[in-house]
C-alpha cells in the first residue's frame, strides 16, 4: 500500500498543485499552514538530526552523480582500448557506488528512527489529551475512529515531520545537479530530459479522479471491517451465549469478500495507471534514445556520453516526481494533522486545582449534593431537570428507576464526566468547605461500574489498581471488606491465582466482589456502586453493605439498584422517573421499588 501511495502522489502532483492554487483562493490555505506550523513544534525537536540527514542526502546524490560520470569514463576508456586511467576510474566508480549505497542504507535508517520517536511523541501528547478530554465531546467521536487516527494518523505525522523538509532540499537538488550534468555534456540532450518529466505530469492529470475515488472507497471499507471487528471481539460473550458464532463467521466473511473486492478494484486501475505510464515513459525514453543513437552514429558523443544520457535522463524524471511527489505528501500530512488535532483540540475536563486541598479533610467524609440541576445531552432534550440529591457521611443512599430513565446520567455528574446546564454539582467537606465536582475530585470517589471489569492477570494485580503499593495485608483486609477472602483463600494460589480476560476462572458475583474490593483498596471517602451487587446473593449483599460501613463509618455510599432487599440498608432512596429525582418517604421506598 504503502508503494502504491508513493507513486499516486508522484503521478499526481499537478492536481496537487490545483488543489493548493484553490486552498488559496478559498482561504483554507491558512488551515494547511496551521496543520503543518503543528507537524513542525515536533521537528523541531530533532533539528539536528533532520540536519544530519539533509547532508547525507545531498552527499548521496553527488557521490551517484560521481559514480555515473566515473562510469561514462570507464565505457569510453574501454570502448577506445585506452587502458592508462582504468584502474583510477574503475576505483572511482566502485568506490562511488559503495558509498553511496551505505549513505541510502544510513537515511533509511534514520527516517525510520525519527519517525518512529516523533510517532512515540505524538502519540503520548495524543494519549494525554484524549483521557483528559470532556467526556460528552469525546463521545462524539467513534471508537474506530480515535483508534484509526491515533496509529493511521499518527504514523503519517511522523514520518512526514521527518522527512517532508529534508526531501524538498534533497529531491530539488537531485534534479537540479542531474539536469546540470547533462547540459554540460548537451544542451538539446538537457531540454530533451526536462521535458519527459512535465509529459509523464500532464498525462497523469486524466486518471486522477478515479485515483481518488478509489482511495475513498478503500478507506471507507478498512474502517467499516475494522469496527466490524472491534466490535465482535469486545462483545464475544453475548455473541457465544446467543450461540451465533457462525453468523459472525458468516458476516466476516462478506465483509472480506467486500474488501476483497474494492482492493481488487483499486488495484486493476493501478495496473492500468501504470500500464499507460509506463507505455509512455518508454516512447519518451525511446524518443532520447533515438536522439542518443543520431548522436552516437555522428560521432558527436560517445558511447560512454550516450550511456551517461540515457541513465541520467531516467533519474531526472524520477527526481522530478519526487518533487512532486512532495505535494500530495503535505497535503496528506496536513489532513492527517488536522484529524490528530480535532481531538487535541477537544474541550478538557474541568480541573480545580483549589480542590485538591480536601485531601486533608477526608478522614471526617464528605457530602456529595446535586442541587437544582438540569442536564441534556443534546439541546432541548432534558435527561434530569430540577433536581436535588444529598448523599453525607456514614449514609448508604439509593438511586432506583427504570432503564433509560437517567441513573447512569447521575452517576456520571457525580463523577463529573459531564456538566449541569444548570444547577450546581458540589462536594462538601465536614467543615462547610465545598467545591464543584470536577477532574481533581474523582480522587475522592471509588467506583465500582455495572458489568465484569476484572483484567487478565492475577488477584493481586487487579486489586493494585485501586492501590499500586498495597501490601498484601491491605489487598487481604479490602477482600474480607466485600466478603471475597472467603473463596480467594480457597484458590490454589490465593490472590496471585490468575485470571483470564473479564475474570475468566470466577463467576459473577465473584467478580463483582473483587471489583468492590479493589475499591475498598483505593480507600475514597465516597463509594460509587451502579448495580455492582447485582450477581450477588441477598445474603452476601447485604452483607457486603454492612461490612462496608464497618469498615468506614465515615464512607458515602452511593447506590444504583433495581434490588428492593438493597433499600432497607439505606438512609435515604431518590427515584428517577420522568426527569425528575425524588425522594421516597421511608414506608413507601421498598413498595415504589419493586415497580423496578
Amino acid at each position: 500500500m504503502n508503494e502504491n501511495r508513493e507513486q499516486a502522489n508522484s503521478e499526481h502532483g499537478s492536481e496537487s498543485l490545483r488543489e493548493l492554487r484553490k486552498r488559496w483562493k478559498d482561504g483554507t490555505f491558512r488551515e494547511i499552514l496551521e496543520d503543518w506550523s503543528w507537524i513542525f513544534t515536533y521537528s523541531r525537536r530533532y533539528k539536528g538530526a533532520i540536519a544530519f540527514y539533509i547532508f547525507l542526502g545531498i552527499l548521496s546524490t553527488t557521490l551517484g552523480l560521481v559514480g555515473a560520470v566515473a562510469s561514462k569514463y570507464v565505457i569510453d576508456i574501454i570502448t577506445g582500448y585506452q587502458t592508462s586511467k582504468l584502474v583510477v576510474l574503475i576505483v572511482v566508480f566502485v568506490g562511488s557506488t559503495l558509498f553511496s549505497l551505505v549513505l541510502n542504507s544510513l537515511l533509511g535508517r534514520i527516517v525510520l528512527k525519527l519517525g518512529i520517536r516523533i510517532g512515540n511523541d505524538v502519540q503520548r501528547d495524543i494519549f494525554d489529551k484524549i483521557i483528559d478530554g470532556d467526556w460528552a465531546a469525546l463521545n462524539r467521536y467513534e471508537s474506530g475512529d480515535i483508534l484509526n487516527r491515533f496509529s493511521n494518523d499518527v504514523g503519517t505525522v511522523g514520518t512526514n515531520a521527518v522527512s517532508w523538509l529534508p526531501t524538498i532540499i534533497v529531491s530539488v537538488y537531485r534534479f537540479a545537479a542531474t539536469f546540470f550534468v547533462i547540459l554540460h555534456y548537451d544542451w538539446i540532450m538537457a531540454v530533451f530530459a526536462f521535458a519527459t518529466a512535465p509529459a509523464l505530469l500532464f498525462a497523469s492529470r486524466f486518471i486522477l479522479r478515479q485515483q481518488r475515488e478509489h482511495g475513498k472507497k478503500v478507506r471507507k471499507m478498512a474502517s467499516e471491517v475494522m469496527s466490524f471487528e472491534l466490535e465482535t471481539f469486545y462483545n464475544m460473550d453475548t455473541i457465544k451465549s446467543f450461540g451465533v458464532t457462525d453468523q459472525y463467521s458468516v458476516r466476516l466473511r462478506d465483509w472480506q469478500e467486500k474488501f476483497k473486492k474494492v482492493n481488487l478494484d483499486y488495484n486493476l486501475f493501478q495496473i492500468q495507471t501504470n500500464v499507460f505510464m509506463t507505455v509512455l515513459g518508454s516512447l519518451v525514453s525511446m524518443g532520447a534514445f533515438g536522439y542518443c543513437l543520431w548522436q552516437l552514429w555522428s560521432h558527436t558523443i560517445t558511447y560512454g556520453t550516450m550511456t551517461l544520457f540515457l541513465s541520467q535522463t531516467s533519474k531526472l524524471s524520477g527526481a522530478f516526481q519526487n518533487v512532486l511527489g512532495i505535494i500530495p505528501n503535505f497535503l496528506n500530512a496536513s489532513v492527517s494533522a488536522h484529524r490528530i488535532r480535532e481531538l487535541v483540540e477537544l474541550p478538557k475536563e474541568l480541573h480545580l486545582e483549589a480542590s485538591r486541598g480536601l485531601q486533608s479533610k477526608a478522614e471526617e467524609g464528605f457530602t456529595v449534593e446535586l442541587r437544582d440541576i438540569s442536564f441534556a445531552y443534546v439541546e432541548d432534550k432534558q435527561i434530569v431537570e430540577d433536581s436535588r440529591f444529598i448523599a453525607e457521611p456514614g449514609e448508604i443512599v439509593a438511586l432506583i428507576g427504570a432503564s433509560g430513565e437517567g441513573k447512569t446520567t447521575l452517576v456520571r455528574l457525580i463523577l463529573a464526566l459531564v456538566r449541569p446546564g444548570k444547577g450546581e454539582a458540589l462536594i462538601r467537606a465536614a467543615d462547610g468547605t465545598e467545591f464543584p465536582l470536577n477532574a481533581e475530585t474523582r480522587q475522592f470517589f471509588s467506583y465500582v461500574p455495572q458489568g465484569n471489569t476484572i483484567l487478565s492477570g492475577t488477584i493481586a494485580e487487579n486489586l493494585r489498581m485501586g492501590k499500586a503499593d498495597a501490601s498484601e495485608a491491605e489487598m487481604i483486609a479490602a477482600l474480607e471488606t466485600a466478603c471475597a477472602w472467603e473463596f480467594v483463600k480457597e484458590l490454589p494460589a490465593g490472590i496471585e491465582t490468575k485470571l483470564g480476560r473479564r475474570g475468566k476462572g470466577l463467576s459473577e458475583g465473584q467478580a463483582q466482589r473483587i471489583a468492590i474490593a479493589r475499591a475498598v483498596l483505593r480507600g475514597a471517602p465516597v463509594l460509587l456502586l451502579d448495580e455492582a451487587t447485582s450477581a450477588l446473593d441477598v445474603g452476601t449483599e447485604r452483607r457486603v453493605l454492612k461490612k462496608l460501613m464497618e469498615d468506614n463509618p465515615r464512607r458515602t455510599c452511593i447506590v444504583t439498584t433495581h434490588r428492593p432487599t438493597v433499600l432497607g440498608l439505606c438512609r435515604r432512596v431518590y427515584r428517577v422517573m420522568d426527569r425528575t429525582v425524588t425522594e421516597l418517604d421511608p414506608e413507601s421506598s421498598a413498595r415504589m421499588a419493586m415497580d423496578f
